[in-house]
């Protein structure tokens, strides 16, 4: 399987949906069918430009934090289930707190297929709307209380405590929600992201999913390749063509937001380097869009000393990165556990795969949603720096929600309520 992103392909005509082997038969299986139409409940799916990989049922569950020996933990299991004749990974979630249990797992049964070899899956419309009524939303914090929080951050960044922080809020949705609908809208709007529906149950959550369509991928391993792809600093899009260019082009010279993203990729490159022979750090940002957003972008790319070291081990070694905590990280993540208002879980964690070999991606959990049969709820944050607005902050955020937001089918308004 090729890590690397492929040319997109021509659409091709339909083909034959695939099935997963019969329960309890852990071989894996590879194919170029669309996978999506063949997604049940207790499914876990992750779709990046490279690989899709949909799994079900769990073979072994880790449910160590980062702090209680999960690196090791893994590298155990994957060794355990190595007496298999196919590619059985280590699949699932890691949480933003290293003191919070992970929800990974080494599944039952995988279906493995090439990436941009697909064109987007369709949207299955006998399955519906993702969402099926017209729903309570509930913003935790409530915006005025999100403005204050991104107050009392630009207070502890004049007063030298802090250089950037992450302040983030909530949306709870009490409508049943559609995964398969909801991720199949995901792909179609952005065939390009990291989508994925990862199922709960080994974390003790039944019948919950965390689903998502990520921009950011943290790490991507192959052999002794590899890639890290850092967003920071990021902007609404337009609806006007002519607005929407002024606005990336305004993103990519503002000094507020190149310095955002200056620590962002110092810290990953710092991070990387004792894992690296070779290192390529590109001077300036580039611009990546989202259906929803712009974002500065900056793909950072290093040859491994060790091309058998663990995709999961190198990704902690980044985890978290200023994108989704701050810097310095300590005094960030104390501030943002004394203030935010919510518990992240794994909102702004790690979600995605690894292999035996050390092979697998992992994106950041970001522009996601907790989603269950009782209701959903969708997170976002935003980076505060000297020069950050509270209301501009705000919107932003409400520009992050607008990607799950879409996708179950509301739109969002400017308070997110």
């Amino acid at each position: 399987m090729s890590m690397t992103p492929h040319t997109a392909a021509q659409p091709r005509p339909p083909v034959a949906v695939p099935t997963l082997p019969q329960s309890g038969d852990a071989l894996a299986t590879t194919g170029t069918e669309p996978l999506l139409p063949a997604f049940r409940d207790g499914d876990s799916l992750f779709a990046s430009p490279g690989a899709y990989l949909h799994a079900r049922g769990v073979r072994q569950a880790l449910r160590q934090s980062v702090s209680e020996g999960l690196i090791e933990a893994g590298r155990q299991a994957l060794t355990d289930s190595g007496g298999e004749r196919r590619f059985l990974p280590l699949i699932g979630a890691v949480p933003f707190s290293p003191e919070d249990p992970a929800c990974l797992w080494i599944p039952e049964q995988i279906v493995l297929a090439p990436g941009r070899s697909q064109s987007p899956p369709p949207i299955d419309s006998q399955r519906g709307m993702a969402v099926a009524l017209a729903p309570r939303m509930q913003p935790v914090p409530e915006p005025q209380r999100y403005r204050r929080n991104v107050a009392d951050a630009l207070a502890r960044i004049a007063d030298g405590t802090l250089e950037k922080v992450v302040m983030s809020r909530s949306l709870q949705i009490s409508s049943e929600v559609s995964i398969p609908a909801l991720l199949g809208a995901l792909r179609s709007r952005n065939p390009n992201g990291y989508s994925f529906a990862m199922d709960l149950a080994c974390a003790g959550t039944q019948g919950r999913s965390l689903v998502g369509s990520s921009p950011e991928l943290l790490l991507s391993k192959r052999g002794g390749r590899i890639v890290s792809n850092p967003l920071a600093g990021s902007i609404p899009r337009a609806a006007d063509p002519m607005e929407d260019q002024h606005r990336a082009q305004a993103l990519l010279v503002s000094a507020k937001d190149r310095h955002e993203h200056a620590y962002v990729v110092d810290a990953v490159a710092r991070a990387l380097r004792p894992w690296c022979s070779g290192l390529d750090v590109p001077v300036a940002p580039s611009l990546l869009a989202t259906p929803t957003m712009w974002h500065l972008s900056t793909e950072i790319g290093g040859r491994l000393h060790d091309a058998n070291a663990s995709a999961l081990a190198i990704a902690l070694a980044l985890h978290p990165t200023p994108a989704v905590c701050g810097h310095p990280c300590a005094e960030a993540r104390a501030l943002i556990e004394r203030i935010e208002g919510f518990p992240r879980g794994l909102f702004t964690g790690l979600v995605g795969w690894c292999d035996a070999q050390g092979d697998g991606e992992w994106a950041m959990s970001i522009r996601c949603a907790e989603v269950g049969r009782d209701g959903a709820t969708i997170y976002a944050g935003a980076g505060i720096v000297a020069g950050s607005d509270p209301d501009a902050e705000l919107a932003e955020t409400t520009a992050k929600m607008a990607t799950m937001l879409q996708a179950i089918g509301l739109a969002p308004t400017l308070e997110g309520a």
